[in-house]
């Protein structure tokens, strides 16, 4: 497929497109596989924790939607930090967000071998993860709008698996079906209580929790492609609640209702165990399809945003200008082209370490998700302070709460990078996350800083030497 570096990105995604690619990032692996962990380390409280936190990432979306409706960019994260907070916060936000959308990528791949064991126990997870790198590879050097009505698809089938699963759970408990398996309500409370291990496990939990929410902001990197951003974005941030509410609070709790909390494992899905272990194999199966569907949808994701976000800051002089090479369909071949190379080195982790790597890459995924939605919400205090009463009145999405709201959810959200030193296996994503963020200073400092200032310098010298538009008067007579 030929490429262009002339060519730009094209508008071609439409409000259901961009609703159910922020589904299709955000209902993945951290629901379907990543939930076992939090709920072993809060019980059923981590129903609570999951309210907290998606109400702590609203706050974060608003804040990026009244940004993005006000500027629409494909490169929205690194280039409103770099307008409000300065070039080196853009710099590093950019390229944050370049490592979550590749970790969250490498965690997901991770999930979907783990899923393939469910039917196959005997053939070696990385087989199955070299075929779904070719597929998604493929899925992704299509234009934006065969893009979006792929994952329009794909997540719309997890959207209604979920909605038959809740029924399915309910048909369950009110009519027993499944024979004496033990499944009732009262689960969420009958053992140990419904904060079994006190509010330290709460506490604890959101490490995981907050894995799970990760991809939802991609709602603004889509805003560069969106036909209409004014509308289109709105509607996406406001649906978020609905979500949380739907897909996350209520599926859990149902999972937690229909067997005990201390009967989840981590060797799969526990969609999947549970239905398996009450004995309805049919809807084990076709669960198990449905998740596998979810990883390969939440990495499609994943890789359309990481290309985009790439894509801008080539575009700002913060990337190689390599990245801003697009195919005649509009697609970063490029950027996606180092996203399938991530996928391939998840291939060789798989196969090298097994047993440990999802935890540790869910962690160092926290604290790259989660630095950026720092980035956001200072990006937005910073813009709303250097405007005008007047200039705040004519906000199109303004964010709600301020300031309080969003000073609340900094804390929040720093809070959150803290907790990642509590746990042996999470605490290793500080050491990655601040061996990055002095590595990307470092090369900030040595060589994207100077080509920044000799750019400015150029354009300043080509502002100069151009004629000016007034004509020069005569100077007076004595």
């Amino acid at each position: 497929m030929t490429t262009d570096t002339s060519s730009t990105l094209q508008r071609g995604l439409k409000s259901r497109h961009i609703r159910f690619i922020a589904l299709g990032s955000a209902i993945g692996t951290g629901l379907f596989y990543g939930s076992s962990e939090s709920i072993k380390t809060a019980g059923p409280g981590v129903l609570l924790a999951y309210l907290i936190g998606g109400a702590a990432v609203f706050l974060v979306l608003r804040s990026l939607g009244e940004m993005a409706v006000s500027s629409p960019s494909a490169g929205s994260f690194g280039e409103y930090a770099t307008k409000y907070l300065g070039k080196l916060p853009g710099f590093l936000t950019g390229w944050t967000y370049a490592l979550e959308m590749i970790v969250v990528c490498l965690a997901d791949i991770t999930a979907l071998g783990l899923y393939m064991g469910f039917w196959f126990p005997d053939v070696p997870r990385w087989i199955w993860l070299l075929a779904a790198v070719a597929v998604i590879g493929v899925m992704n050097l299509f234009s934006v709008k065969v893009f979006g009505e792929l994952e329009f698809w794909l997540s719309f089938a997890k959207i209604v698996a979920i909605v038959a699963m809740i029924l399915g759970g309910f048909a369950i408990l009110v009519f027993g079906i499944g024979g004496d398996s033990g499944a009732s309500i009262s689960n969420l409370w009958d053992h140990g209580g419904f904060l079994p291990n006190g509010v330290e496990g709460l506490v604890l939990s959101f490490a995981v929790v907050m894995f799970a929410f990760g991809g939802t902001e991609i709602i603004g990197v889509t805003a560069g492609e969106a036909q209409n951003p004014e509308k289109t974005i709105p509607q996406a941030v406001n649906s978020i609640p609905v979500r949380i509410m739907l897909f996350y609070v209520l599926t859990l709790a149902v999972l937690m209702s229909l067997d005990p909390w201390k009967h989840i494992g981590s060797e799969g899905s526990p969609f999947v165990e549970i239905f398996a272990g009450l004995g309805v194999t049919a809807a084990a199966g076709v669960l198990n399809l449905v998740v596998i569907i979810a990883a390969l949808s939440a990495i499609n994701s994943d890789i359309f945003a990481a290309g985009r976000i790439m894509y801008g800051m080539a575009e700002r002089g913060q990337a190689p200008k390599v990245m801003r090479k697009v195919s005649r369909n509009g697609v970063p071949t490029m950027t996606v082209g180092i996203m399938i190379g991530a996928l391939l080195l998840g291939v060789v982790l798989n196969y090298l370490m097994p047993e440990r790597i999802f935890l540790v890459i869910a962690s160092i995924a926290t604290f790259a998700t989660v630095w950026v939605w720092l980035m956001i919400l200072l990006s937005q205090v910073s813009a709303r302070r250097k405007m005008t009463p007047e200039e705040v009145a004519e906000l199109k999405y303004p964010a709600p709460f301020w300031p309080y709201g969003q000073i609340i959810t900094i804390v929040f959200m720093a809070g959150v990078v803290v907790l990642l030193a509590f746990s042996e296996d999470s605490r290793i994503a500080l050491i990655v996350g601040g061996v990055w963020l002095a590595l990307m200073t470092s090369v900030f400092y040595l060589f994207v800083r100077p080509g920044l200032r000799r750019a400015e310098a150029v354009a300043g010298e080509t502002a100069d030497a151009a004629p000016s538009a007034e004509p020069v008067k005569a100077a007076p007579r004595a």
